[in-house]
């Protein structure tokens, strides 16, 4: 059975037209198929996907990225990839099934998978508890990406999570330090490093495995530093402001890559990944291939040069810098700040915070 969104009725009813008309034995005064009338609603069906698909907003941008049927990291690394071995554990407390991690091979090449995984039904969301790492999935990812960076073996992690798990076990067990050290891994590998958003990139359970050399996003896939509706209810106290925070929050591939925080796009079969995974495989195989192929000819010194500047870069070329190519120091050479040493803009300063707060307490 298929689930559709809530923007999605009209798709709905024009396919359950389609499955009738293919089927007309179960209809009343009806014996052969009218190929005619099923070839004029396909292309009607079409249509209307792309008329929708082209104009998603962000919050329904949001909805497509956590769609139920939305192809997986497990989907991705059982058909991308061979000779996946699984490799568990943290060494200091235990498992974590909401990370699926091991070496496998890429076009004859070995490679280290690490995949977020929600699960495909309620029972494995259970268990792989929605995608959503403790500090020892962290901690495994990290023990398997220094082995990796060992070894020379590039890193293909794929992101779908709300975020890292909140809990009070996970909190007393160093949530925060590990995700810290995570990412502070990431930066400091000297192999190649893909992370591909594949659904949902919430929050810093994102980012402790995106901090990589490429950055990619599937078409209609997010990434955010926090859910919609959370941003909704800290700024406006409304959970279902989210269409408003989703539009502030530029958390679409498009914006991303606008804004430079991602490096490429990954399209989209017409209608969401879950309607032709076959061709969205052939799309991510093709961007793998073509990322890894890029990293052959650079040192390792090379690659993890690239790889900090990329995030230096970041946020500031509209900044008060304005040559970014040097990178080697986070001081500003052009003295935009001389101001601050002005006798006159220091009184200015006081002056106005006096009004000010004359102002506020003359409020109460």
């Amino acid at each position: 059975m298929k689930n559709y969104l809530n923007f999605e009725s009209d798709i709905k009813n024009l396919e359950s037209e389609i499955e009738k008309l293919k089927d007309p034995y179960h209809q009343d005064g009806l014996s052969e198929v009218d190929t005619q009338k099923i070839s004029t609603v396909q292309t009607e069906l079409d249509e209307k996907l792309k008329d929708i698909y082209s104009n998603l907003d962000p919050w329904q941008t949001t909805m497509v990225a956590r769609h139920e049927d939305r192809p997986k990291s497990k989907f991705f690394i059982d058909n991308l990839f061979d000779d996946f071995i699984s490799l568990s554990g943290d060494r200091y407390y235990g498992e974590d099934k909401s990370v699926i991690a091991g070496f496998a091979k890429f076009n004859g090449n070995s490679v280290l998978i690490i995949g977020q995984e929600k699960g495909e039904n309620l029972e494995s969301r259970i268990e792989r508890n929605f995608g959503m790492m403790r500090p020892e999935g962290y901690r495994k990812t990290i023990r398997l990406m220094n082995l990796a960076n060992k070894f020379n073996i590039p890193i293909i992690s794929f992101i779908d999570t709300p975020g890292a798990y909140p809990g009070v076990g996970a909190e007393e067990r160093g949530q925060a330090e590990a995700i810290a050290k995570s990412i502070e891994c990431c930066m400091k590998l000297k192999v190649p490093t893909l992370a591909i958003i594949i659904g949902e990139g919430g929050s810093g359970g994102a980012i402790a495995l995106a901090s990589s050399n490429k950055v990619i996003m599937l078409e209609n896939s997010i990434y955010s530093v926090i859910s919609p509706e959370g941003c909704a209810t800290i700024l406006w106290r409304d959970p279902k402001k989210m269409l408003d925070a989703a539009k502030a929050m530029k958390l679409s591939a498009k914006d991303l890559l606008e804004l430079k925080i991602i490096d490429e796009i990954i399209p989209e079969p017409l209608g969401g990944a879950h309607r032709d995974r076959d061709l969205m495989l052939d799309n991510l195989r093709s961007s793998i291939s073509k990322n890894l192929e890029y990293f052959n000819d650079l040192s390792a010194d090379e690659i993890m040069s690239e790889r900090k500047d990329k995030f230096l870069k970041i946020g500031r070329n509209k900044g008060f810098v304005t040559n970014s190519d040097n990178l080697s120091t986070l001081i500003d050479k052009n003295n935009h700040f001389e101001i601050l040493k002005s006798k006159k803009f220091l009184i200015g300063s006081v002056v106005v915070g006096l009004v000010l707060l004359s102002a506020v307490l003359s409020l109460f």
